[in-house]
């Protein structure tokens, strides 16, 4: 039998779920959850920068979501400086890291489903 399935539920964080999988889409389901993700594999950024990188989302999605995967350890969050100005840093912890092979996988297979059923599309500027 496999492992997800030997028991009743599964606990993190004093948080039940019925499945393994039910508990990873907790963390890192939704539409913009893994697309941040995605945006911090390689480096740390700036929310400005993130902003700039996800145009679509809106700021109080995005620092909404940036704080839930902050609370689950996916992301952390540096502070530089005491007055405004600060800068504010995120990157993936080795938590997040280790989520690094899957959004690959995703990235994978999405850049495969346009290829095959749709449409890479550039819009003028």
């Amino acid at each position: 039998m496999k492992i997800e399935c030997t028991s009743d539920y599964v606990k993190l964080n004093e948080k039940s779920y019925p499945c393994t999988v039910s508990l990873t889409m907790d963390l890192v389901g939704g539409k913009w959850k893994a697309v941040i993700l995605y945006h911090l594999k390689d480096e740390a950024k700036r929310y400005s920068e993130l902003r700039k990188e996800m145009p679509s989302v809106t700021e109080m999605t995005l620092s909404l979501q940036l704080k839930q995967l902050e609370k689950d350890g996916l992301v952390s969050r540096e502070v530089y400086g005491e007055k405004p100005p600060i800068k504010v840093i995120y990157k993936l912890t080795d938590f997040g890291q280790s989520f690094v092979p899957v959004l690959e996988a995703i990235t994978e297979w999405g850049n495969k489903v346009v290829s095959e059923k749709g449409e890479f599309v550039q819009t003028k500027i």
